[in-house]
């Protein structure tokens, strides 16, 4: 037999291995958008909510509590010290490299100031964050590595989804994976090297970055390149983030048919290529808020006692909050206002009023002179093109949409308002791009010496073990939690159908209260999963054994109702294939007058209460959603007909929370009431369901920020009320056991320095 050749083996073993699978990452300021390569033809990638973007940031709630990375992160606007943000910003010399001929302080960031966490830069090499939670310092590589686990994690359940295998979140390869980030021309090779080593430290060994310029290049070269065009054309793109803008001219050469060729030779492909680029740290639509904040800081009577208002105060926060919601509505309307609550003197809330004139008024120096100036300097580059030749210019990035900033577009190439402003390239070009230019080979076997890769590989464990730490105590949260809702149902069941059944003794009350108090006693957090299972058996078996009878009759009507779905199931199975109905999938892409189109809506939405009452959330859940795909069917709606769309989609989206609430998929139902809010900020029922979310996620102070509005719009809701209740008391519990804990700190800190004292008196004895 002879021999097989090793070489052929191993050449053969690369033909068969699966091809990378490319990820290309724009990581923005607030937040960071992910799409798929060619091998999942460039689809977006979801978070965990089933958003289109991922916050770029950390929040780390507790020693005992996993990390919220991502999506799970808390709000800026309820952020504490503990929450770091903006994780982009705080890589080594990332605010480096203003544009050539800009102002001296476009490496100033007038948002830093904003920052509630501790930014620690005594190592040049790599700055550090103080987390006062964990009582650590992180590095802002390592915190990037944490966000890009979490992108990971994402890319996996997006590609489970579109491969129809839902445990391939779990096989998926890291070492599959190409993870390409867009990043401005003007970032530094420091930062370039930490991006890529946060990106090995969160297992994805394969990483390069490319020019943002180039990104946005590839993206009009693949919308554009059959657009018939004959002549050169010059592109002028404009991109303005948050925090962030560039602007670059593209030239698009033509494609080259085979019959224009005199030599006969073969038609040139055309393309887009990059004239010049021109990027600014620090110029983004967050410099219009910070103007609004300090444009009422100064001049709002309501607001002259804030005369040394610290920027990183919660105050501060809601206050540029605020500013910044009424920059959006300023983008739709000529002029606006926006009430921020407990801001004013005694907490009383206050009402922000501006125009867009104003608003430009303030900006003209901070942001507009900026602006013009990048695309002049942009457009000299370039070989000093005249604002004549550009035939298209393309605006990016949520900044944009700023009337003000669209204006400055024009007047910089010297264009009218009639000059139509494209926007083909949308906000996820920069991710699309970075998809479609791929990782080079070459990339992979980037040369790098010990220490480096040392450092890589001490990130890597390091964020293994945190992630191995996360699973460990979100195992320990679903028991806590499942111990809880236990506790919860039980005090509440009184008053339900078996109430009468449950014992009245004080004995049973008693040690409901017992287990509540576990829940917030240093034993429960220290303990582990075993422990914890070994607590709730216990539990379960004592309330077993103390309500006998209620949960034998709660058992028995479970039975019975399963028995009858079951019998309604097959009823319904049979008359669809009597009438020949499947509507499992969802094919309806008629234009149906509105009226018949309503009669589906109510008819999805009348089964799935049917289906609800009969405690069947599952099914319910599913018709709800179904009622809301119907409704986005809708169109050319009279301003009667929005108003009644609005009305039931209203219904639907409080419904499905409802739904979800029962089913704990809390994330789910935390969007649907999201949703609610949208279409009606002032719904008591969304707070209150929003609220019961967050108290059942232990987050209590969103609970109470949700129950207060609940009760200012509707005091006399006893459900608010009693809820409220529930909130406060676990709130209290929480600062009791913090007080004991620093108590017990100070103790311990004191008997440390009696036994030094008595160490040093041994001493000299």
């Amino acid at each position: 037999m002879a021999e097989s050749d090793p070489s052929a083996a191993a050449a053969e073993a690369m033909t068969s291995a699966p091809p990378p699978i490319v990820v290309g990452v724009d990581l923005g300021a607030l937040f960071t958008k992910i799409t798929l390569g060619l091998t999942h033809d460039h689809e977006l990638v979801r978070n965990a909510h089933g958003g289109h973007a991922t916050p770029t940031a950390v929040t780390f709630p507790s020693k005992s509590r996993a990390r919220l990375l991502g999506e799970d992160a808390a709000e800026a606007g309820r952020a504490d010290g503990n929450t770091v943000a903006m994780l982009d910003r705080l890589l080594v010399d990332s605010l480096k490299n203003g544009w050539e001929g800009g102002p001296e302080d476009d490496e100033e960031d007038a948002l830093a100031k904003f920052r509630r966490f501790e930014l620690r830069t005594s190592d040049a090499r790599d700055p550090k964050v103080y987390v006062p939670n964990m009582e650590e310092e992180y590095s802002t590589t390592a915190l990037m590595a944490m966000l890009l686990g979490n992108v990971r994690g994402n890319v996996a359940a997006t590609i489970a989804r579109l491969e129809g295998d839902l445990s391939a979140d779990k096989k998926t390869n890291s070492n599959n994976l190409r993870f390409v980030f867009a990043v401005p021309a003007s970032y530094p090779q420091s930062a370039r090297d930490a991006l890529t080593d946060a990106a090995y430290g969160a297992s994805v060994s394969g990483s390069s970055v490319v020019d943002s310029a180039r990104c946005l290049a590839a993206v009009y070269e693949r919308k554009f390149a059959d657009a018939g065009e004959e002549k050169e054309k010059v592109v002028l793109a404009v991109e303005v983030g948050h925090a962030r803008s560039s602007v670059s001219v593209l030239r698009k050469t033509p494609r080259e048919t085979d019959e224009k060729k005199e030599d006969g030779a073969a038609g040139d492909a055309g393309g887009v290529e990059v004239l010049s680029t021109v990027g600014s740290p620090t110029l983004g639509a967050g410099l219009v808020d910070v103007a609004l904040y300090d444009h009422f800081l100064s001049a709002h009577p309501s607001l002259s006692h804030h005369a040394e208002l610290k920027e990183n105060s919660r105050t501060a926060q809601r206050l540029l909050e605020g500013c910044r919601k009424l920059k959006h509505l300023l983008s739709m309307l000529p002029e606006n206002k926006v009430t921020v609550e407990n801001i004013g003197k005694n907490d009383t809330d206050v009402n922000l009023s501006c125009t867009r004139e104003t608003l430009k008024q303030l900006c003209e120096k901070t942001v507009i002179a900026r602006l013009k100036g990048m695309i002049d300097t942009a457009m000299k580059k370039a070989g000093g093109i005249e604002a004549a030749t550009i035939g298209a210019v393309e605006i990016t990035g949520g900044g944009t949409r700023i009337p003000f900033v669209q204006e400055a577009v024009r007047d910089a190439v010297g264009k009218g308002e009639d000059f139509a402003l494209s926007r083909s390239l949308d906000d996820t070009s920069l991710a699309f791009g970075a998809s479609l230019i791929g990782v080079d080979d070459a990339a992979d076997v980037e040369m790098m010496d010990a220490e480096r890769q040392a450092g890589r590989e001490k990130l890597l464990e390091s964020e293994l073990a945190m992630s191995r730490r996360d699973v460990e105590l979100r195992r320990k949260d679903e028991i806590r939690n499942r111990i809880e809702a236990h506790v919860l149902e039980l005090r509440s069941a009184r008053h339900s159908k078996h109430g009468s059944l449950l014992p009245s003794s004080d004995e049973f009350a008693s040690y409901l209260d017992s287990v509540d108090d576990w829940l917030f006693s240093e034993e429960c957090d220290d303990a582990d999963c075993a422990q914890m299972e070994e607590k709730w058996n216990a539990v379960e078996s004592k309330t077993e054994e103390m309500c006998e009878e209620y949960l034998a009759a709660k058992r028995a009507e479970a039975e019975q109702m399963d028995r009858e779905m079951e019998e309604a199931s097959k009823l319904a199975a049979a008359e669809k294939a009597a009438n020949g109905d499947d509507d499992e999938e969802d094919h309806d892409t008629r234009r149906l007058p509105t009226k018949r189109r309503m009669e589906i809506v109510m008819k999805n939405k009348n089964e799935a209460n049917e289906l609800f009452s009969g405690k069947n959330y599952r099914h319910a859940a599913a018709r709800y959603a179904k009622a809301l795909t119907h409704c986005s069917k809708l169109f050319d709606l009279s301003p009667d007909e929005e108003k009644e769309v609005k009305e039931v989609k209203l219904s639907l989206h409080l419904n499905l929370a409802l739904a979800y609430i029962k089913l704990e998929k809390l994330d789910n139902a935390r969007n649907s009431c999201d949703e609610a809010l949208r279409l009606d900020a002032a719904n008591v029922k969304a707070l209150y369901r929003r609220a019961t979310v967050s108290y059942q996620k232990r987050k209590f102070d969103d609970a109470t920020e949700d129950l207060k509005e609940a009760e200012r719009l509707a005091p006399e809701d006893k459900a608010v009320k009693k809820l409220r209740k529930l909130v406060d008391g676990q709130i209290a519990k929480q600062k009791k056991k913090e007080k004991a804990m620093a108590k017990k700190m100070l103790d311990d800190d004191i008997m440390e320095e009696r036994n030094f004292f008595r160490t040093v008196v041994g001493a000299w004895t």
